[in-house]
């Protein structure tokens, strides 16, 4: 069992990262626009349903596909926020979680249609071949999928603190009636959150999607575990989301060497505790 351990963290690795990455841009969307997005896991969904289209039925090589995807789903969360999101902005906040909860019924049947309800693959044209990374046994697209996860959680930090827009992203995340009053667009910041938490959120769908399925049903578990993350790390805590994805996958992975039936329930034992003994999460909002 003890030889097994490497194995297991490092498949709770890829998992947590990818939780990591939704999360983040849950948490942007949560933080700078006050929306609890239910339809974040439609995005990734779309995400990977998008990669599986562009692949299976139109030919485009993987790498090619999953920036083109990440740009498309952006576009789509540009037009989302310009259309449904930027009206609703001094309404009440239920109107802003009905909106996402139709948008996410809107979305999933839309899926449905275009592309059916059966799983299929991505297919990325990486050797399907084990490679031994040391203890750890994995394939080219796991491998693939870990580096890129972390590379734009990186991209993400990077941005965030030394461009422009981020600086004006991090101050409307903190006061927005006070970035406002220096002059900061509250209409461009809302609008690239949004599209970068779509973006992110379709990243994550396109690269599981090359190891496991697509299907139009699975951004309802993406949204589940997406706020289960947010939930752990704090509410509006982006470093936060980052390290609450990584234990939720880590605990998942750990938790099958005891049983795969519990997976699933590792997640709310989880946020039940952190609820109990730190309210406000691990990270509280800074």
């Amino acid at each position: 069992m003890i030889d097994l351990l490497p194995q297991f963290l490092f498949n709770g690795l890829l998992i947590g990262a990818s939780y990591a990455l939704i999360a983040v841009g849950l948490t942007m969307i949560f933080g700078i626009m006050n929306i609890a997005n239910f339809a974040h896991g439609q995005l990734y969904m779309l995400g990977g349903c998008l990669g599986y289209f562009l692949t299976a039925r139109l030919g485009l090589h993987y790498l090619l596909t999953v920036p083109l995807v990440v740009l498309v789903v952006m576009a789509l969360g540009l037009l989302l926020e310009r259309t449904i999101f930027r009206r609703l902005r001094y309404e009440p906040a239920m109107s802003s979680v009905l909106a996402t909860v139709g948008l996410a019924i809107l979305l999933e049947n839309a899926a449905r249609v275009l592309w059916g309800p059966q799983p299929e693959p991505i297919a990325t044209g990486f050797s399907q071949m084990p490679i031994q990374l040391g203890p750890v046994f994995t394939t080219e697209a796991r491998v693939f999928a870990v580096v890129t996860t972390f590379g734009a959680l990186l991209l993400v930090y990077l941005f965030l603190n030394r461009s422009l827009l981020g600086t004006a992203m991090r101050a409307t995340f903190q006061q927005s009636e006070a970035a406002a009053l220096v002059g900061i667009s509250i209409d461009k910041v809302h609008a690239a959150t949004f599209a970068l938490g779509a973006g992110l959120a379709a990243l994550g769908g396109v690269l599981l999607g090359a190891i496991f399925f697509v299907y139009p049903t699975m951004g309802t578990t993406a949204t589940l575990k997406a706020f289960i993350v947010v939930i752990l790390g704090g509410l509006g805590s982006i470093g936060g989301s980052v390290v609450g994805g990584l234990i939720l996958g880590l605990a998942e992975s750990l938790g099958t060497l005891v049983s795969s039936a519990y997976k699933d329930a590792i997640g709310f034992v989880l946020v039940i505790l952190i609820l109990l003994y730190r309210p406000d999460g691990l990270f509280k909002r800074s």
